[in-house]
């Protein structure tokens, strides 16, 4: 079992088009549209139990509004052998280089 790490949203953009890494959006589709981090995933939380497969050889970098459901999911996976990390703060907190916005 891995533990379960917090980085500062400031740190996603050290993960963005990175190979070993996927990025999850665990916010609704509709916020996600709007705007997201670059070469995020969308998985809304609500869904999230239809995925049952995550690759083990990736580390998951978790975010949703404001870190409250990535970090429990990031518990959740760490437990299952995966590398995970939670941003604090969530998307809210982002302010980095690599925001998508949609128009």
């Amino acid at each position: 079992m891995f533990p379960v790490e917090t980085i500062s949203a400031k740190m996603l953009d050290y993960y963005v088009d990175r190979r070993d890494t996927l990025i999850i959006d665990l916010r609704d589709r509709e916020e996600y549209g709007k705007s997201h981090v670059k070469g995020a995933v969308n998985i809304p939380y609500s869904e999230i139990d239809e995925y049952t497969e995550f690759p083990l050889d990736k580390t998951l970098v978790l975010y949703c509004d404001r870190g409250g459901a990535s970090l429990l999911l990031a518990r959740q996976l760490a437990k299952k052998g995966h590398r995970t990390r939670s941003v604090i703060g969530g998307f809210e907190a982002y302010r980095g280089r690599n925001l998508v916005i949609s128009s």
